[in-house]
C-alpha cells in the first residue's frame, strides 16, 4: 500500500472531520474534491474527472463510490476499505447509484453535507445529484469544511512542503545556467521539471509558467517555445512537488543588461514582498497581507500594473491548479495562524512598456514571524 503518512495521521484527520460534522449536526458528508479524499485517506487518482464520491458518516466510517478503473487505485493508495462501483453504460446516472448507496448506509432522511465547490463535481453532475437528493434528506452545502482543515498543516505535512521547497530551489539552480542569449525556453522548462522528478518529486497540479519577451507579462502557461535575446526578460513560476504537496516560487530573470524600468519594478517588487513577509503573523488577516502589498505598489505608482491578489495557501492539490484557498485579496478576514504554508507573490506587468517583474516564494507561518522555505535570496537575477 502506497501510503505517505502513518495510519495515526489519517486517524487524527478523520477525528478532526468528525468533530466538524458533530458541530454542524451533519449525519454524513459527501466529498467530491480530490484534495479532500487524498488528505483524509491517501486516495490518489486523477479519476475525479469522472463522477466519484467519498461518503463519510458521522461515526467516521467511509465508503467510496467510483468507477472500475479506480478500484485498484483506491486499494493501493488509500485506507478506504469499502469501495462501491458504478458501471459505465449508455444512459448511466451515477447520482442514482449514490442515492442507493446512501439508502444502504441508513442515511434516508438524514442531514447530509455536500462538497459542491470543487472541480470534482461538475455543474452537470451537481444538478443530477440535487435531483436525486431533493426528497432524500436534508441537504446542506458543506463546501470548505475539509479545505479549512487542510489549511493548518501537521508536522508531517510541513516536512512534505519543506521537501517540495528544496526541489523548487533545485529547479531554479538547474534553470539559471540556461538563461542566456540564445537560451531555449524548452530546455529551461525541461531542466526545471526534470530536476523535480529526478529529485523524487511529482508532477505539479498545473503547468510551470515559462514566458519571455512580451510573454514574460503572462502569469499562465501557454503552448509554444521561444529563444532568448541578448537583452531579454524571462518570467518563471514553478513549484517543487513532493507527495502532491507544493511549494511554488516565482521570479523574472533578465539577460544582458537590466533596463531602468526593470530596476524600478524590481525595487518595488522586493519592497512589496518584504512588506508581505512582515505581515504574515498571527495578529493579521489574509486581507491585511494584501493591503501591505497594495500600499507598497501605490507608493511606487504601480497600482494599475498590479494584480488583485498576491498569493494563497498551498499544500496537497490536484489539477487544474496548485492554488488553494484562502487567497490574499482585499477584505479577506481569515486570520493568519501558525502552521500554514503560504505562497506570496508580487506580479507587476507594465503593458505600456512591455516590462515584467515578479517575485514570490513559499512561507511557513509560526507563532511570530513567517519563515521562508527557500534558500535563495530576493536579489535581482541578471544573466
Amino acid at each position: 500500500m502506497a501510503l505517505h503518512f502513518e495510519r495515526s495521521e489519517f486517524d487524527a484527520r478523520r477525528d478532526r472531520l468528525m468533530i466538524e460534522l458533530a458541530e454542524r449536526k451533519l449525519d454524513a458528508i459527501l466529498l467530491f474534491a480530490q484534495e479532500s479524499m487524498y488528505w483524509l485517506t491517501g486516495y490518489d487518482t486523477f479519476g475525479f474527472c469522472f463522477f466519484q464520491c467519498l461518503v463519510v458518516k458521522a461515526d467516521g466510517s467511509m465508503t467510496l463510490l467510483t468507477r472500475s478503473a479506480d478500484l485498484r487505485q483506491a486499494r493501493n493508495t488509500s485506507i478506504i476499505e469499502n469501495v462501491v462501483l458504478w458501471t459505465d453504460r449508455e444512459g448511466a446516472n451515477p447520482a442514482i447509484d449514490l442515492r442507493n448507496l446512501l439508502n444502504e448506509l441508513d442515511l434516508l432522511g438524514a442531514r447530509i453535507g455536500v462538497e459542491y465547490d470543487t472541480h470534482g463535481l461538475t455543474a452537470y453532475n451537481g444538478r443530477r445529484l440535487d435531483e436525486q437528493l431533493q426528497t432524500f434528506g436534508q441537504i446542506a452545502d458543506a463546501s470548505g469544511i475539509v479545505g479549512r482543515l487542510r489549511l493548518f498543516k501537521s508536522p508531517a505535512e510541513i516536512l512534505k512542503v519543506e521537501k517540495a521547497a528544496a526541489l523548487s530551489d533545485d529547479a531554479l539552480d538547474a534553470a539559471l545556467p540556461l538563461v542566456k542569449q540564445g537560451g531555449d525556453e524548452a530546455a529551461i522548462l525541461a531542466a526545471m521539471q526534470g530536476t523535480v522528478l529526478a529529485g523524487g518529486g511529482d508532477y505539479p497540479a498545473n503547468e510551470f509558467i515559462v514566458g519571455s519577451g512580451p510573454d514574460a507579462l503572462l502569469c499562465r502557461y501557454k503552448a509554444g517555445r521561444r529563444k532568448l535575446n541578448k537583452n531579454d526578460q524571462l518570467t518563471l513560476e514553478w513549484a517543487g512537488v513532493f507527495h502532491h504537496y507544493h511549494a511554488p516560487m516565482m521570479c523574472t530573470v533578465l539577460t544582458g543588461k537590466a533596463s531602468k524600468r526593470h530596476q524600478e519594478l524590481f525595487e518595488a517588487s522586493q519592497a512589496a514582498l518584504l512588506a508581505i513577509e512582515k505581515t504574515l503573523t498571527p495578529d493579521n488577516t489574509f486581507g491585511d497581507v494584501f493591503d501591505a502589498h497594495a500600499r507598497t505598489m501605490e507608493a511606487h505608482g504601480l497600482t494599475r500594473h498590479r494584480l488583485n491578489a498576491c498569493g494563497y495557501s498551498v499544500g496537497a492539490r490536484f489539477a487544474p491548479s496548485w492554488m488553494d484557498m484562502p487567497m490574499f485579496y482585499q477584505g479577506n478576514q481569515e486570520p493568519i495562524a501558525p502552521n500554514m504554508t503560504l505562497f506570496a507573490h508580487v506580479i507587476i506587468m507594465d503593458s505600456e512598456t512591455e516590462t515584467a517583474m515578479t517575485l514570490g516564494r513559499t512561507y511557513l507561518t509560526t507563532e511570530s514571524h513567517a519563515r521562508s522555505l527557500s534558500r535563495h535570496d530576493l536579489d535581482l537575477i541578471v544573466k
